[in-house]
């Protein structure tokens, strides 16, 4: 050993420095763009127009006039409830309207002859006063008659239930012979989705930027806003409806509803949705790949290749992430090169 130690020490090559392997990495140059990206928030898609079908009467279901799914025009039958109990009761109080105008007749008559007779004093004027509170009773019951008439008369119109305006009818939640209790039981609903919303929350703070774009008449040829289904854009643009009244207390948040144009019937209510507001500030970014940032304790950092393929890491403070690539606020200047790929094997210097 002591032989071998003392021909290394007299050997040329122990005295040359040992330097370390080149590392290969991938890298790329800091850039200067116009970057292009979207805000994104979580929606909701909802019908403009929509009502829950509801009886208005108690009764068994016997017909049912439309297919599940189908469109309907506003003021088409869609269910029949019988309505033999309310036919019969509308004609009972059709009678008795009858009964009682022709009470009033006979009164009004009574009335007229006991007037006659108290010009010539032949009639006592008791008789008179009993006669005239006669034929106000009578008008009355009259009216009340009339008035009962109409109520069992809109009571057989609820038996055949019509579409409120025109739409898409979805699966009927009841069957022929169902029985069905007013005010209670849902038969179906009616959605008209084109056009079609979408509603989805801000928080406070930008109010100011959204009142901007509502008002800005090239939104639409813009294309600012647009929904996506995860990879998939929904081909249409949508424009601002309106912003709510007020601020949520309690969450400091307030909701905000887009239209968009549904002709081909692709958007369904309840869907759920990402808004992308496109960002259209004209200020140029620095960019990075996102692979080249490495993140400690919510630092965020990045290997700057410097003179001699030396590298030095450097921290940076970053913006939007874009795609694959990152916004830099600061830390690099546009042209330096950073490494992309092969951080974990490097060091400083």
């Amino acid at each position: 050993l002591l032989a071998f130690l003392l021909i290394s020490c007299n050997s040329p090559k122990g005295n040359q420095e040992i330097r370390p392997e080149a590392t290969s990495v991938t890298v790329s140059k800091v850039i200067l763009t116009d970057a292009v990206y979207y805000d994104e928030y979580p929606a909701m898609v909802n019908a403009l127009d929509l009502v829950h079908l509801r009886a208005q009467v108690s009764g068994y279901i016997t017909k049912i006039n439309f297919q599940d799914g189908q469109k309907v025009k506003k003021g088409q039958l869609l269910y029949s409830i019988d309505d033999q109990v309310y036919q019969a009761n509308y004609n009972q109080a059709l009678a008795d309207v009858q009964v009682q105008e022709a009470n009033l007749v006979k009164a009004q008559k009574d009335a007229d002859r006991y007037h006659e007779l108290d010009k010539n004093d032949a009639i006592a004027k008791q008789q008179v006063d009993y006669a005239d509170a006669t034929l106000e009773a009578t008008k009355k019951l009259v009216a009340a008659a009339k008035a009962n008439l109409a109520s069992l008369k809109s009571r057989v119109k609820f038996t055949n239930i019509i579409a409120p305006f025109n739409g898409t009818i979805g699966i009927s939640e009841v069957k022929i012979g169902t029985a069905v209790v007013a005010g209670q039981t849902i038969l179906n609903t009616i959605s008209n989705s084109q056009p079609i919303a979408v509603d989805f929350t801000i928080d406070q703070k930008e109010i100011f930027r959204f009142e901007q774009l509502q008002q800005d008449k090239n939104i639409l040829k813009d294309s600012i806003f647009t929904i996506a289904f995860g990879e998939n854009i929904f081909p249409e643009a949508g424009t601002i409806s309106f912003i709510d009244r007020a601020v949520d207390p309690q969450t400091g948040t307030i909701k905000v509803r887009l239209i968009f144009d549904n002709k081909d019937n692709l958007l369904k209510p309840g869907m759920n949705t990402t808004v992308r507001i496109k960002n259209i500030n004209s200020n140029k970014y620095k960019l990075i790949p996102y692979k080249a940032v490495t993140e400690t304790l919510g630092e965020f950092r990045v290997y700057v290749v410097g003179d001699n393929s030396i590298v030095n890491q450097r921290q940076v403070k970053l913006g939007r992430q874009i795609g694959d690539d990152v916004i830099v606020i600061d830390g690099l200047d546009v042209g330096e090169t950073v490494v992309v790929e092969g951080v974990q094997n490097l060091h400083e210097g």
